[in-house]
């Protein structure tokens, strides 16, 4: 299934050059294009630090035992920052008070909500831990595959859903994909601190291992069954195609079942993660009905 999705570079008068309109005065106006292409979304800069930005997110990061090297800290910013202090000392984790200038310098703008932790946002784990986390609970698998999600606010949204909704990992590529950086910890609301993701090199290798595992792959395509058709009580994968184009071609060919959503307005596409929640609770609902 295609998706949606908001063309920065381009803006909403993407048909329009604003660039070389003259004034009144004779100047020409300024571009209403350029500083929309040239500023990157501010978590996203913390990524190479590894950072964890905001309240919600280094508590959860702490709870799970995410390795976390320092914790910055604006000691005024009051509230729930004590209880995240008090967890992070018993842990022995430094904690370094500095100002609310200095935290916002280091998250380049983003929202840190008086506290930032330090330590490898990026900690990935294979398919065969993801399979084996089914295992032992004594329940069918139940996995989220990602084929190129680029925009890091929707992994992170489909990590959110996919940890509340109990599936048990994620598997994104390498390439051409959004990964674990603080963006996602952020839009994840912590999720991402406790459902694993596996990062691999060939999507279609590791659908491969997959199957080899007994687990059925379900491709989300306009070009499918009505979801509410299909049955997902047993091992099943979610295949999310990327926000533009949808699933690739050798990806879909090695789907088992393409499965859709009815679409009854003018608009003909969901955002990546909202289509991703829904087809998850179908199978939570599907699940819950079967004793599973």
């Amino acid at each position: 299934m295609a998706y949606q999705r908001y063309d920065k570079n381009k803006g909403r008068n993407s048909g329009k050059d604003f660039s070389s309109k003259p004034r009144r005065g004779g100047r020409p106006e300024k571009s209403f294009e350029e500083p929309l292409r040239n500023i990157p979304d501010a978590a996203d800069r913390g990524e190479a630090e590894g950072l964890i930005i905001g309240r919600n997110p280094v508590m959860e990061a702490l709870k799970s035992g995410k390795s976390i090297d320092t914790i910055y800290v604006n000691g005024e910013a009051g509230g729930s920052i004590s209880t995240i202090t008090r967890i992070a000392r018993e842990k022995g984790i430094v904690i370094k008070n500095v100002s609310d200038q200095k935290l916002t310098q280091m998250c380049a703008g983003a929202s840190h909500q008086g506290i930032i932790a330090s330590g490898a946002c990026a900690e990935y784990v294979s398919v065969e831990d993801i399979l084996n986390i089914s295992k032992k609970k004594g329940t069918a698998p139940f996995i989220i595959i990602c084929d190129e999600i680029e925009d890091p606010h929707n992994l992170g949204a489909i990590i959110r859903t996919a940890e509340a909704a109990g599936a048990d990992g994620i598997i994104i590529p390498k390439r051409r994909s959004a990964s674990l950086n603080a963006t996602v910890f952020k839009t994840s609301a912590g999720a991402a601190s406790w459902l694993p993701v596996a990062r691999v090199a060939n999507l279609g290798a590791a659908i491969d291992e997959l199957k080899k595992n007994g687990v059925w792959i379900y491709g989300t395509d306009a070009s499918g069954s009505d979801y509410t058709k299909a049955s997902f009580t047993g091992p099943a994968a979610f295949v999310i195609g990327s926000e533009g184009f949808g699933m690739g071609r050798l990806i879909k060919e090695k789907c088992d079942f393409l499965v859709k959503l009815p679409m009854y307005g003018k608009i003909t596409s969901l955002n990546a993660s909202v289509a991703a929640g829904i087809f998850m609770y179908e199978a939570v609902r599907q699940r819950a009905s079967a004793g599973e």
